[in-house]
């Protein structure tokens, strides 16, 4: 019996040692960060930033890759069927983790089950912009036009899915009117047409829409935040304006492929967490009052599939169809 006892401590003592030479020799070259957005918004901006910090708290380059497409999710859908070995991981959101399972038919990967949590980011609630000339500077204004001219309002998404996109139905939902959707790859391009009067209004996140705002290019209407925001102070939130069902946020982490070893998912984790601490993230986020996330292993396992049934229950609530 003893030597059977023996034998067992031998071989779990052998696992140990290979898994701690295995986390020891990760990671041996450049980790591939895809976004699955178009280069120039802020996803792509703030993941480069990250990225440069990321790197060096691992020792390794991380190399950004645009990977955009149905509302982010091709990007997703890369990862997923990616090795699972910890050099591939991916930004995910509300959008394409929460929300993609019950607004796509044919959605390729398991929100749960094909990946492995890293590390939140954190999260950011939305602007209301419209074009300048707009005959409306308000949401109450807004909504008394759309309700005068149903369907004539255009709004852009700069994706099926996203954060954004998720954000103007709540909106249109709770003010009781119809929007004519403009879909994009991203929301640079969603930006441009905007500014240029192609589109009445955008949902975006402040950090996009700070710089046209302030040029005089776009104005704001309001925010979907629970309080008003410091860089647009005179601009109301949604329960100020009568609508309170559209206020929202929308969060973002990193995640790995399903399968990718615990003890390299840890590594990444802690590389990511001292990225998220330093000082040039940290006041990164805090210009553009983004909340910083320090949430990882099981706890962001359950946000996800917490976020996943509170988004399918608002969705089928909202009406929204299945593309």
């Amino acid at each position: 019996m003893f030597q059977h006892l023996s034998k067992l401590a031998a071989a779990g003592a052998i696992v140990l040692a290979a898994s701690a030479a295995q986390a020891q020799d990760f990671p041996t070259k450049p980790i591939t960060w895809i976004v699955p957005y178009t280069p120039g918004g802020i996803t792509d901006t703030r993941s480069r930033l990250i990225a440069d910090e990321f790197g060096k708290a691992l020792g390794q380059t991380v190399v950004v890759e645009n990977k955009p497409g149905a509302g982010g999710t091709l990007g997703l859908e890369y990862v997923a069927r990616s090795d699972p070995d910890g050099y591939t991981i991916v930004y995910g959101t509300l959008g394409t983790l929460a929300a993609a399972p019950s607004l796509y038919n044919n959605l390729r990967y398991d929100s749960l089950e094909d990946f492995v949590p890293i590390h939140m980011m954190g999260s950011s609630a939305n602007t209301v912009i419209a074009y300048k000339d707009t005959p409306y500077s308000t949401p109450e204004e807004l909504v008394a036009y759309a309700k005068e001219h149903p369907g004539e309002v255009t709004v852009g998404l700069a994706g099926i899915g996203t954060g954004t996109h998720l954000a103007s139905e709540l909106f249109a939902n709770a003010a009781g009117i119809e929007l004519l959707q403009v879909p994009y790859k991203g929301s640079a391009p969603m930006l441009n047409d905007l500014i240029a009067g192609r589109l009445d209004i955008a949902f975006d996140y402040p950090v996009s829409t700070l710089g046209h705002v302030q040029s005089g290019a776009v104005k704001v209407l309001g925010v979907t935040s629970e309080e008003r925001l410091e860089l647009f102070p005179d601009a109301p939130t949604m329960a100020e304006a009568g609508l309170p069902d559209a206020v929202t946020g929308s969060w973002s982490g990193i995640f790995a492929p399903g399968g990718t070893p615990p003890e390299r998912v840890e590594i990444l984790a802690d590389a990511f967490a001292a990225a998220m601490e330093s000082e040039a993230v940290k006041d990164a986020f805090e210009k553009v009052q983004s909340e910083i996330w320090m949430m990882r292993g099981e706890e962001m396992s359950d946000y996800v599939a917490a976020e996943r049934d509170r988004w399918t229950g608002i969705i089928e609530a909202a009406g929204i169809e299945k593309r």
